[in-house]
């Protein structure tokens, strides 16, 4: 598309409220295609897509692989245990490694913040014309997930016209672990900057008050905010008054070990004060969708039966939207990579 001006995605902190929309109507487009027959389209026929990833990941690399297969591209995976990086090769060596096979296409996945970006401009340096798709690193970014989840609340919204006026002026309730997830980060990105006021929730140790100020000024390195203006920011303590009110409940994984890393004194205790069940969700006032990145906890997190009840879990269709989401992202850096190339960019 004419307006898409990224080489890379690293981060949505650089997506303005048209580089939402343009990603949203091509998901829209391509979440419309059949789901049965010949599913494939040429768009990205002869091209090649490398999936690097140095953590484990089901639904993400799995959902990426699908898209680029659905794309007619070529799909190459990398396998850490079996690769020279136990030789001692290093990470910008081996992504060069597949340049040179022919990669266009780098989609990264790291334990550490900011790989993803060190290797986008290493790669530029060495003069690469390689785009490079940050599938998570650390607890920067992971922003096909944000984008996955903004999707699918657009079409919870507008079912028609699932763009950033879908989340105008919407209040939305995350819980959890804001602090180590970097799908929370990407999400206040993504949210705030379509219009939605975001309520985090959850204990001090796990929701500092820091981060009302997230999206305050844009993160280091990044000069301009692209959004004129974006929705707010507020912390709330309790989960019965964070929820009166709320347009959609978003709560996030918590992982076992912040236990053994004394921020929660227990799971049970967790669950009492922040998990969320059908009584919980009655406090909205009215029945509002509930989303989740996934895996869950069934019974930390959420009460297994709200996982289960088609009337308010979004969690499958999360999962569903994370395909036409990701195709239309491959599909915006393979077009921009190829306007560069044509221009001698």
């Amino acid at each position: 598309m004419s307006g898409w001006s990224h080489r890379h995605v690293l981060d949505l902190a650089s997506f303005s409220v048209d580089d939402f929309a343009t990603v949203l109507a091509l998901a829209q487009r391509f979440r419309a295609l059949p789901v049965s027959g010949a599913r494939k389209l040429p768009a990205l026929q002869g091209r090649l897509m490398t999936s690097l990833f140095f953590e484990p990941s089901t639904r993400t690399r799995s959902s990426f692989e699908l898209a680029a297969r659905r794309l007619s591209a070529d799909v190459q995976s990398f396998s850490p245990s079996s690769s020279s990086l136990s030789k001692g090769e290093s990470l910008l060596d081996t992504a060069r490694t597949y340049v040179a096979m022919g990669a266009d296409i780098l989609v990264v996945r790291h334990r550490c913040a900011a790989v993803p970006r060190a290797l986008a401009r290493d790669l530029e340096a060495a003069g690469e014309r390689v785009a490079v798709l940050n599938a998570g690193d650390g607890l920067h970014s992971h922003p096909s997930q944000g984008l996955l989840d903004l999707f699918t609340l657009a079409r919870h919204f507008d079912p028609a016209a699932p763009g950033p006026a879908a989340l105008a002026g919407r209040r939305i309730v995350i819980v959890g672990d804001v602090l180590h997830s970097r799908v929370a980060r990407s999400n206040l990105w993504a949210l705030t900057a379509c219009g939605a006021d975001v309520v985090l929730c959850g204990p001090p140790t796990l929701v500092p008050d820091l981060f009302a100020d997230f999206t305050a000024a844009p993160p280091p390195g990044q000069s301009l905010d692209p959004v004129a203006r974006r929705g707010r920011v507020t912390v709330e303590r309790s989960l019965d008054r964070a929820l009166p009110g709320a347009d959609a409940v978003m709560t996030l994984r918590l992982q076992k070990e912040r236990m053994r890393q004394h921020l929660l004194t227990s799971l049970d205790t967790y669950h009492r004060l922040y998990g969320l069940s059908q009584r919980r969700m009655a406090l909205c006032g009215r029945p509002v969708p509930l989303l989740h990145p996934g895996p869950v906890n069934r019974g930390v997190e959420l009460a297994g039966d709200l996982l289960d009840d088609p009337s308010l879990s979004l969690v499958d269709e999360q999962v569903r939207n994370g395909i036409p989401v990701r195709m239309a992202l491959l599909y915006l850096l393979a077009a921009g990579e190829a306007a560069a190339a044509s221009t001698g960019a």
